[in-house]
């Protein structure tokens, strides 16, 4: 069910203790007017979160809470998303209104964006506060895969304390480590790397506080079963419905925007969601630049660029006013077709100088072939191509000079 009208006020409408999870993304006091528009520019959405003062804000936060409290069943959680603005005095309404001993964890959702211009450290982080009700709350473990650098062969084996207290294997009558219980993985952590909505996701629907359904689905399967209630009094675009519906959880959202419930119920009936490659098949999908490619480019301290075919790289500094791209020669390359392609990407990067770092002779260039053919590009012969070449000159030198020795005693 989608309800359109104030939260604090509908909330009250509803039964107490009906409610098995919580999830809320109120308004954060950025003291700002949030706009965005969707891909084809016919619709913009706006999310006012201006106060006259912090203590308005927090009044009105802290009503909104013992409402959420009241409606939650006695084996129910709450989840409060929030970020650096007000996150200290959220934690102290939390703790007043559901107790401290009912906190339960501060998950720290941490994603990348593009850098801004402002002042001081990159914002890359929200905070989720996760509170039960009482200590029976419902928990569902999620496991995840153990580090590349676990023996997880010695984590099978069962350990001890010794009579020093230091942790050793637990042997059995005859000395033989006894083997421990079948391993599922590590148990979820509170720090969650989940990217965050890029402009061109599926799902993305130009709502300007809306966050990714696989977020909002780590949260329902940790705190609630099949056909439990979710219930999200700020539901905004719907985020939390969507993920409630795929996991076949009831749902219940309340916003106070009617172009917000009129863009929920859309996407409660498109359901579209984004797949994030990064956490499919993890970071290292995203490299296809060589550890040697890698060394080059650190050696000029240049920023590696790992998806194009053209560029490898760019220098940390523009010159003239625009950036420098880099390609490094492949195996089997013509120095030629090392430059077009160098050429034909850096165009829509607007490269006024680019560089190309030549690892072999594959054409009839020689190796003083430089920017007197090109003078925005700059050839650099690799330090082994260099070497390579020295001592292939130089064993030329002994053949011929043994050949000229040969010829002599003839």
């Amino acid at each position: 069910m989608l309800i359109q009208g104030n939260c604090i006020e509908k909330i009250k409408e509803l039964e107490d203790s009906s409610v098995d999870l919580i999830y809320l993304d109120p308004p954060f006091f950025t003291q700002k007017v949030h706009m965005l528009k969707t891909r084809d520019n016919l619709q913009e959405y706006i999310v006012e979160d201006k106060w006259n003062s912090i203590s308005d804000y927090l009044l009105f936060m802290r009503d909104c809470l013992d409402e959420c409290r009241r409606v939650l069943k006695e084996t129910g959680s709450i989840f409060l998303h929030c970020d650096k603005s007000a996150s200290h005095y959220l934690r102290v309404i939390l703790d007043e209104t559901f107790g401290h001993e009912n906190f339960q964890s501060e998950i720290i959702w941490s994603y990348r964006r593009w850098s801004n211009s402002s002042r001081g450290l990159l914002n890359s982080h929200q905070n989720i506060y996760f509170y039960s009700k009482t200590n029976r709350f419902k928990f569902n473990t999620i496991y995840t895969d153990y580090s590349p650098t676990t023996n997880v062969d010695q984590i099978l084996q069962q350990r001890e304390r010794n009579e020093h207290g230091k942790s050793i294997y637990k042997r059995d009558s005859s000395g033989k480590i006894i083997i421990g219980q079948e391993k599922k993985g590590v148990p979820l952590g509170d720090v969650w790397a989940i990217p965050y909505l890029n402009p061109k996701a599926k799902e993305r629907v130009g709502y300007p506080t809306q966050k990714p359904v696989l977020l909002l689905e780590q949260i329902i399967k940790i705190a609630s079963d099949e056909g439990d209630l979710v219930f999200d009094p700020f539901c905004g675009s719907g985020t939390s419905l969507v993920a409630a519906k795929l996991l076949n959880r009831k749902f219940l959202g309340i916003d106070i925007s009617d172009e917000a419930i009129k863009l929920a119920n859309n996407r409660l009936e498109e359901m579209i969601v984004s797949k994030s490659f990064l956490l499919e098949k993890g970071e290292d999908e995203y490299k296809n630049r060589s550890e040697t490619e890698l060394k080059i480019l650190a050696d000029i301290d240049a920023i590696p660029v790992q998806r194009n075919s053209g560029i490898d790289g760019f220098l940390k500094q523009n010159f003239l006013g625009a950036p420098v791209s880099i390609r490094i020669q492949r195996d089997n390359e013509p120095l030629e077709e090392a430059i077009r392609k160098l050429k034909k990407y850096s165009k829509t990067k607007h490269c006024k100088h680019m560089i190309v770092f030549r690892t072999n002779i594959l054409t009839g260039l020689s190796l003083e072939y430089n920017t007197e053919i090109d003078d925005s590009i700059l050839i650099i012969d690799c330090y082994d191509l260099i070497l390579n070449n020295w001592l292939r000159t130089k064993e030329d030198m002994v053949k011929l000079n043994y050949s000229q020795q040969a010829l002599n005693r003839a």
